[in-house]
């Protein structure tokens, strides 16, 4: 008798660790020509989480598009990950959400249509707690199944959040636990609790909402989403960019334990569970991070970890902090932490993590 495989299993990388190396992507994306049009307020050459285009004076269209394999084995559980995913590129640029478009890559041959539906149905359900409906999308037949969202937000030309923001002094706000990488590779070899898993999904199907609405009412002029690239990745194109703005080497400090975990990811990572995502990420943060002595490499991968629809990183003025984190926490943002700050580095980018 026939049996269906399981989503993860005709995977070859898992969520959000599937993007490709940065370093590569950056190189290809140096063969696109960088717009003259001055609507095009955000576009690719900061790294951002979106594009960013004025409409009028009072409106602008946030745009973005995310797309991956499967992370875990309940296509349910797959479409609320993967739409709570694009959906934060939109809060990260505090934009509200208006539409979203699906694609699909589907072996239709090995897993059927029945999967595909609760896929579709899990992205709906969160698309409905955001506001908006999935209008309609794209399909193709492929051998590896691939799931996600093109999304369209609305933010006013003058309160854009990017990642170039950030200045000397500010703290770091992290707003969801690190390690779902980790986690979901475990999972894959049998190797995490139920209980373990079922973390790792709530966590991933949480949106961003609360959090980006804390950050506006706070008129924060910094922030990212932590995803594929990990914390340290992201963090330094947040650096990068807001050096170039400033004109000024920034550079930031961080405090290992200060960041927020999932619980035995330390113990999972020292068995060698570790996406292949997060060991590419690691490889390319070496050269500009230095990390204390006692911090191990798994302590290390940990802060590269390849993470799906995880927190916002905000950049925040210090004198703002402690009214931020109790509001995150009222909004039942309740992992948040801050776990640095930024400062004046000898070179844009550079990270240094403190036990």
């Amino acid at each position: 008798m026939y049996k269906t495989p399981s989503l993860t299993s005709l995977a070859k990388s898992a969520g959000c660790a599937a993007k490709i190396r940065q370093a590569d992507l950056a190189e290809a994306l140096a063969h696109l020509p960088i717009s003259s049009d001055p609507n095009l307020m955000v576009d690719h050459a900061g790294s951002d989480d979106a594009a960013v285009y004025r409409l009028s004076s009072e409106v602008a269209l946030v745009e973005t598009v995310d797309i991956f394999p499967p992370i875990v084995d309940d296509p349910f559980d797959y479409g609320q990950i993967a739409a709570a995913n694009a959906l934060s590129d939109i809060y990260a640029m505090g934009g509200k959400p208006i539409s979203a478009l699906s694609f699909v890559s589907w072996p239709v041959e090995v897993l059927g249509v029945d999967q595909l539906g609760k896929v579709l149905k899990g992205a709906a359900s969160i698309c409905s707690k955001a506001g908006i409906s999935i209008a309609g999308g794209h399909s193709i037949v492929d051998s590896e199944p691939k799931f996600g969202l093109f999304v369209n937000g609305l933010v006013h030309p003058d309160k854009i959040i990017d990642n170039s923001g950030a200045q000397v002094g500010d703290c770091l706000i992290l707003t969801k636990k690190i390690g779902t990488g980790v986690l979901t590779t475990a999972a894959k070899r049998g190797e995490l609790s139920e209980i373990g898993l079922d973390e790792a999904i709530l966590s991933m199907s949480t949106l961003n909402d609360e959090a980006a609405y804390v950050m506006k009412e706070h008129s924060i002029k910094a922030a990212t989403d932590v995803t594929g690239f990990g914390l340290l990745g992201h963090l330094g194109n947040m650096l990068r960019a807001s050096s170039v703005k400033l004109n000024k080497p920034l550079s930031a400090k961080l405090s290992f334990a200060k960041i927020p975990l999932f619980k035995d990811v330390e113990f999972l990572l020292e068995k060698g569970l570790c996406p292949l995502g997060s060991q590419r990420n690691l490889e390319t943060a070496a050269s500009l991070t230095t990390f204390s002595k006692g911090l191990g490499i798994a302590q290390q991968l940990l802060l590269a970890d390849a993470q799906t629809s995880g927190g916002l990183l905000m950049a925040v003025p210090k004198e703002k902090v402690d009214v931020i984190l109790s509001n995150l926490r009222s909004n039942n943002v309740l992992e948040s932490a801050v776990i640095g700050e930024i400062e004046i580095g000898s070179q844009a980018g550079t990270i240094q993590v403190e036990l």
